[in-house]
This record gives structure tokens, sequence and C-alpha cells, in this order.
């Protein structure tokens, strides 16, 4: 079997296990999933990234801003141990509302890196930003791209996405709840 790489926007991959679990996010295990994907892709799961931003501290952090982040250093450092390969953006806060920042940069340049090593991705996204990397790594280097996504079919809802990052790769899954109900973590 070929070995992978499988990069996962921790944003998206939130968001959709908290719109399987009704509301609340599903608890599962993040590198038993890679490997999950990469096994249902007849593939070795080498290596996992995970992008994501610590969550955004004010200048004199407030109670809720600091419980935020003890969370957050615990949930990343529980995945480092693992052996998952971290990558950190920003949170930046503009007219009251927080957004990433850097993150898809990472992705990018992480996805260009590894090119020569790895002639297999998997990606869990929606985001076509990635659609000019994905296109350089496919047709300069030969790089498989196996997009694993979630859409609700609903007109105008946060995971209607674009066609383009969709027929860019080489393969499309849609992510469907069955895939993480054997991968929950007890409470």
């Amino acid at each position: 079997m070929e070995e992978a790489i499988v990069f996962l926007d921790g944003a998206y991959l939130s968001l959709v296990s908290k719109n399987l679990g009704d509301g609340k996010p599903l608890k599962f295990d993040i590198k038993k999933f890679a490997e999950f994907l990469a096994k249902r892709e007849n593939l070795i799961c080498k290596k996992v990234h995970y992008y994501t931003s610590p969550p955004f501290q004010s200048d004199n952090p407030n109670e809720d801003e600091i419980r935020r982040k003890k969370g957050y250093d615990k949930f990343v450092n529980k995945l480092r141990k693992m052996g998952i390969f971290v990558r950190e953006g920003r949170c930046q806060r503009i007219a009251g509302e927080f957004s990433q920042k850097g993150v898809d940069t990472l992705v990018t340049i992480d996805m260009i890196r590894n090119a020569l090593l790895f002639k297999k991705f998997i990606l869990v996204t929606s985001d076509t930003d990635f659609v000019p990397a994905i296109q350089d790594v496919r047709k300069k280097d030969g790089v498989r791209v196996i997009i694993y996504y979630y859409n609700d079919f609903l007109k105008g809802s946060k995971f209607s996405m674009s066609d383009h990052i969709l027929s860019i790769c080489d393969k499309r899954v849609l992510l469907k709840k069955d895939i993480f109900m054997d991968l929950l973590l007890g409470e």
C-alpha cells in the first residue's frame, strides 16, 4: 500500500462534527479518523497535519478567554502526543467577529513542501483557497488529491460549497455521520 499524508482543516472539521451531532460536537479520535480515511482509500496514513488557531486572547484576558485557552492548550497537546503535527494560525477579532488568519497559508505551504515526499494527499476541507495549491502539486509533482467534504445540500448554508475545489481533485468523498460513529469517544 502507498503512504499518504492527511491534512485536516480543524475549524471545518469542528463545524462538520457539530452539525452531524445536531448542535453538539461529536467527540471522536482525530488520529483514528485520519487513519480510517486513509484505510478507506487503501493507503497508509503516514502523517497527519491538523490546522487550527488558538482562541482569541485580549491584552487583559477575561475568565472566559482564559478558560477557552486552557481547553485549547489541553486539546492541541493531546494531538501532539498522538503524533499529529499541529499547525497554528492566529485568531483575530474584527468588528466583534472572530476569524482565523494564516491557517490557509500554512496548509498551502505544507502541501507544497510534502509533494516530493508523498504522492497521495487526503484533504478534509471545503475551502476553494486551496485550489491553486492543489492544481500545482497535481500538475508539477503528480500528487493524487482526495478531498473529503461535507454538504448539507441546503441553499445558502455554511456548508454549501463551490464545485471548483471538487472538480480539481482526483477523488471526492462526502463525509457522512457513519464515518464518525465507530470513532466516537466515551464521555
